[in-house]
This record gives structure tokens, sequence and C-alpha cells, in this order.
């Protein structure tokens, strides 16, 4: 049922890195490898009203609701850009430890947050869910949730590596606080342009 066409394509498109990989990483340089966790599933939580929506077919209710999904669409670009723009402005140093100050839920809500606004994802699963079914004996509502449940473990594995790969990466910056003031901002200005290519995008 799951095929190696899918898992390839699956781990092509989590692989690629968006709002959530930068996230994560972001999350991981500021804080612990637990809190990169956190943000990773958070991430992957995200994306499960997204696929629940393309699994039971929601999705053609909301590509005929233009402005709903219109609405959508301005609520993540007003939140990709609260966030690009407070890494730029915050007066704190993306390497400085954070211990687990930063609450669990805290993180996930934001990284929930990233993902659910996005309303191309919907649409995303909607197209891309029906290419690997078969027909077969098993029902195709159960074949979609269990390619969907795959594709969710991909994703918080890939994001677990980005945010394991970042934490480790923070161990040679911590002396070098100019360089990690500019990935701060540099990770902002990435956000800001994500919240751009949404706006310009048409649904």
């Amino acid at each position: 049922m799951i095929s190696a066409g899918f898992l390839i394509t699956s781990f092509i498109v989590v692989v690629i890195p968006g709002t959530g990989v930068i996230y994560t990483i972001t999350t991981s340089l500021s804080g612990s490898r637990r809190q990169a966790m956190l943000a990773a599933l958070g991430c992957t939580l995200g994306i499960l009203p997204h696929i629940l929506a393309a699994v039971f077919g929601l999705s053609a209710l909301l590509h005929t609701g233009a402005q709903f999904l219109r609405i959508i669409r301005i609520a993540g670009i007003l939140y990709l850009t609260y966030l690009g723009l407070d890494l730029i402005r915050s007066n704190n140093r993306i390497a400085l430890e954070k211990g687990e100050a930063e609450r669990a839920f805290r993180i996930i809500g934001k990284a929930v947050l990233i993902n659910l606004l996005n309303p191309k994802l919907t649409l995303f699963f909607f197209s891309f869910l029906p290419q690997f079914i078969v027909e077969s004996s098993v029902d195709v509502t159960l074949q979609m949730l269990i390619l969907s449940g795959c594709f969710m473990a991909i994703t918080f594995l890939i994001f677990c590596l980005y945010g394991l790969l970042a934490n480790t990466c923070k161990q040679f910056l911590k002396g070098s606080p100019g360089i990690t003031r500019r990935i701060q901002q540099g990770f902002g200005v990435i956000l800001l342009g994500f919240a751009g290519k949404l706006s310009l995008e048409e649904l």
C-alpha cells in the first residue's frame, strides 16, 4: 500500500526547507534539543487538520469557498510577518540559552499555527494523496489515512533531524554573538519572504 514512490516523494516534499523547518531550526538554536523536538512535533500536528480535510473531502468545500481561504491566507501572512519581525527586532541573541523557560505548549502552539494558517496545505494534500491510492479491497479512506500517518511520521523525523543538527551547530556559535545575531535576523528575513510569497500567490 505504501509504495517506494510515495516514500521518495514525501521525503523530497518534507526535506525542502519551508516555514516549519525555519521555525524548528530557530527554536533549536535558541533553546534545547527538547524544545527542538517540541517544535518538530508542533509543525507535524499543524498539518493534521489539512490532511483530515483532504481525506474526508472538506477541501472540496474549501476550494469553492474562496473567501474563507482568503481569510486564512491573510491570517497566515500576518502571523509569518509577526514572527519575522520578532526575530529581526528581538534584543535576545539567538544563541542565548533559554533553558526550558519557554513552555512546551507555547512552542508547540506557535508551530501548529505556522502550518495551520497555510491554506495551500489543504489543497496540496487533496491533490497529493489520491495519486498513491491503489485499487484493492482496502477502503480508500483507510488508505489515505495510512498514507497520511506515514507522511506525518516522515515530517516529524526530518524536522527532528533539522533541529538536532541546528542544536549541534549552536555549540560552535556560542562565542560569536555577532554571527548568531545575523543568523537570527536572516531567519527573520526568510519568514518575511515566505509571507510575501504567500501574499502574491493565487489560490
